[in-house]
């Protein structure tokens, strides 16, 4: 049965989710993860997709998400630091650029940026088409129309907006904006011509269904790149003794993604440290992407290991 779905999924079939709850969710992982890869090896080949991130601006953010540390209402709050200077962030760019990372992406803390510091990353990415030849992203929380269209303008081809988790979940751990927010700042960025970055946390108490209803919320917008989070709990945040995922349960996970967006990029994002070996059963298992950089420490890798452990099972960058 689950041939028939991979085979009816290459040929056009857009699985349901009555499909995926009735036969795939109790499937074997081994057989699981197999169709997972062969979906992926069809619709995305064996190219896989690197990509890097600097904090623009940290700490104090406004908003009350009970896993984050940079969140005001949580005890955990990291020191608050204004917009990182233009050279800086330069400087950064260029290095990734240099060592085979396909995207760039200035994230910011908060609801979304002041005029001020919009302005400050319009300039930032101006700087970086200009001496980088890398794909820019661009993640600056609930922004409008009229801000989307600038920021294409400047460079920008993508822009990031996490969904987080599921409608149905999302309210237990955000209070301070709403998922139809969300939804409604994809569909701005998606008017102005923007592809889109939009995953996820799993391991926050969320059910399997809801990671499988986040992903077909992630289909039905068409999104281009799906990160997948994996939960480290952090102390001070309002999730800090929640249990941590088994590495099974992240696969599968993965897998199930890949089944409802099968051409989407699954970005492996934070959290890979959780993992047995990395990611590396996950690039086989559905995921085709990553976050990357020798300045990160929430995925336990840098940018050569990855570059290594992608090709010696068969990707190419």
């Amino acid at each position: 049965m689950a041939d028939k779905i991979v085979n009816d999924i290459i040929n056009g079939y857009k699985i349901t989710k009555s499909i995926v709850m009735s036969t795939l969710y109790d499937l074997d992982t081994e057989t699981l993860c197999d169709g997972a890869n062969t979906l992926r090896e069809h619709f995305c080949d064996n190219k896989a997709s690197l990509c890097s991130i600097i904090s623009g601006k940290t700490g104090h953010c406004s908003e009350d998400c009970k896993f984050c540390a940079q969140s005001a209402h949580n005890s955990s709050c990291i020191e608050k630091t204004d917009f990182v200077p233009l050279k800086k962030i330069l400087e950064d760019a260029k290095y990734h650029f240099e060592r085979g990372v396909h995207r760039y992406s200035i994230v910011t803390v908060g609801k979304a940026l002041s005029d001020d510091d919009f302005e400050k990353a319009i300039k930032a990415y101006d700087a970086i088409k200009k001496y980088c030849n890398i794909n820019l992203c661009a993640s600056h929380g609930l922004l409008d129309y009229d801000h989307f269209m600038r920021l294409k303008e400047a460079g920008v081809t993508r822009y990031h907006c996490n969904l987080e988790t599921s409608e149905r979940y999302f309210k237990d751990i955000c209070s301070t904006h709403t998922y139809e927010d969300k939804i409604n700042t994809i569909k701005s960025a998606k008017k102005a011509g923007l592809e889109i970055c939009s995953g996820g946390i799993i391991g926050m108490g969320e059910t399997m269904e809801d990671r499988i209803d986040m992903a077909f919320t992630l289909s039905n917008l068409e999104v281009n790149s799906i990160p997948i989070n994996v939960l480290i709990p952090i102390k001070g945040t309002k999730m800090e003794n929640q249990t941590s995922l088994s590495h099974e349960e992240i696969l599968r996970t993965i897998a199930l993604f890949r089944y409802i967006n099968p051409s989407a990029e699954i970005r492996l994002a934070a959290g890979r440290i959780s993992m047995n070996d990395f990611g590396k059963s996950a690039f086989l298992s559905g995921a085709n992407a990553t976050i990357t950089g020798d300045m990160l420490t929430t995925t336990g890798t840098n940018i050569e290991y990855d570059k290594r452990l992608l090709q010696n099972i068969g990707y190419y960058l």
